[in-house]
């Protein structure tokens, strides 16, 4: 029987929740390691600049819905699902009888859509990001993205900024069923490089959700950057494998694995 998009990244899911490897194989597992193919990025925070646009643009575009949040409550969305964020918050709001819920959700992700989109057509890239690419490239390494955004305006953001020869796959939170902490944007990533194992992946990331999404995925490796939303403290809160300064550092700790 031939399984759907959907639930073929389910099955990765289940299999990626089995007993890991190394219970399996014991110490033997360290040597038989493959190497790295694949790295998923982070986009806001982790390759182009968090000025604090999106709970900026989300609160307002809320407010202006009925629906009062506080900055910390959004916060602690930071890298989720822009459209799951917004169902979230007006899921939790009390209202009339005769409001339309998905009318408004609607609307208010369309507000916030087009506040953050002027907000992003000026954000400039992390330092060293693009070089960072470059050498990963350079070394055989294939990229991927993920991110909370929408494809539209994940689009508009790479064209702007003329990536996308470097990215076999740009993964928005509108490509899944679930966005983060689930796994599937990264697993629909390796799906588009045709990388079939996790162990040869690793991926990238500012907010806890990055890290958790990553775990969730069983990657080989989970990296925090501390060039966004997010403190060193609290990265090392979730479960990781590394923590850099930034993006520009990818590649030097890459080829040490």
């Amino acid at each position: 029987m031939k399984l759907s998009r959907r639930q073929s990244l389910k099955a990765v899911s289940l299999a990626a929740a089995l007993p890991a490897a190394s219970s399996l194989v014991g110490k033997s597992r360290s040597a038989e390691l493959p190497p790295v193919r694949l790295v998923v990025l982070d986009v806001g925070g982790t390759i182009i600049e968090d000025r604090g646009d999106v709970p900026t643009a989300m609160r307002a575009a809320l407010a202006n819905g009925g629906v009062e949040v506080t900055t910390a409550q959004i916060g602690e969305w930071r890298g989720a699902s822009k459209l799951e964020m917004v169902r979230h918050f007006v899921s939790l709001e009390k209202m009339p009888a005769d409001v339309d819920r998905e009318e408004l959700i609607a609307s208010i992700y369309k507000d916030f859509s087009t506040r953050v989109t002027g907000m992003y057509s000026t954000v400039s890239p992390i330092a060293g990001a693009e070089e960072a690419f470059r050498l990963m490239r350079r070394s055989g390494l294939l990229l991927a993205t993920t991110t909370g955004f929408d494809r539209e305006l994940a689009f508009a953001i790479f064209h702007r900024l003329g990536w996308q020869e470097y990215f076999v796959a740009t993964i928005a939170s509108d490509d899944v069923a679930q966005g983060r902490p689930s796994p599937y944007m990264i697993f629909h990533a390796m799906e588009s490089a045709r990388v079939n194992s996790v162990l040869e992946v690793v991926a990238v990331g500012d907010t806890p959700l990055d890290l958790q999404a990553g775990t969730n995925a069983g990657l080989r490796g989970v990296v925090g950057v501390l060039s966004g939303a997010s403190s060193r403290e609290k990265l090392q809160r979730e479960r990781h494998t590394h923590i850099l300064p930034s993006v520009a550092d990818l590649p030097a700790l890459l080829r040490s694995l």
